[in-house]
């Protein structure tokens, strides 16, 4: 078995992109708006380790894929600690606060009341994201650089509802992801998993 994380590690991968922003030409020119477009290829190849290691039980590759994605998390946080903006410890204090404060049946007092399953659980996720950012209509505050069907498919989520009969294309498709929803299935999944079954 694996033993647990100390952190150590983290800290020295700290210093190591300190040092590449100070000492690495390509690096230290890089900006916010630079590096997105790696964010986004290393997101989808930790996708793609993902789904393979669900078929072969061999998780290295994920590993690997999550160094790389690690690798923009700390790179745009030093980018961010040179502009005075933030560091990578205001990254980390936000999001454990943010699980204290949408975990409260892990973190809050006891109570019989508690959620005791994964759906309960979810549901008191979202109602506390939801007081987080109010929103006014399904899609405010989805990224519109989303997936289409993951974009629709939590548009839905969020109460959205489909036409009753769809005329067009988009529309039909908006209504299968209902479907999709109603019946706890992930559209997109589903569809990059019905095309890597293509013969």
């Amino acid at each position: 078995m694996t033993p647990p994380a100390s952190g150590e590690p983290l800290l020295e991968f700290l210093a190591v992109m300190r040092r590449l922003r100070a000492e690495c030409p390509w690096k230290r020119e890089q900006t916010h708006r630079s590096l997105a477009r790696y964010l986004l290829e290393e997101t989808h190849e930790t996708l793609e380790a993902i789904d393979a290691g669900a078929e072969t039980g061999d998780w290295e590759h994920l590993r690997e894929e999550l160094g790389d994605l690690l690798l923009q998390v700390y790179f745009h946080a030093v980018v961010a600690e040179e502009e005075g903006t933030f560091t990578i410890d205001d990254v980390a204090r936000g999001i454990t606060e943010k699980m204290y404060r949408r975990n409260p049946h892990v973190f809050g007092p006891r109570s019989d009341d508690q959620p005791r399953d994964a759906a309960a659980v979810d549901e008191v996720w979202q109602a506390i994201k939801a007081q987080d950012r109010p929103r006014t209509s399904p899609t405010d505050g989805l990224p519109e650089t989303l997936p289409a069907l993951l974009y629709a498919a939590k548009a839905v989520e969020r109460g959205g509802a489909a036409p009753e009969q769809p005329a067009d294309l988009g529309e039909r498709l908006l209504a299968l992801v209902q479907e999709a929803v109603a019946e706890g299935i992930d559209p997109e999944q589903a569809l990059r998993d019905a095309v890597r079954r293509l013969p």
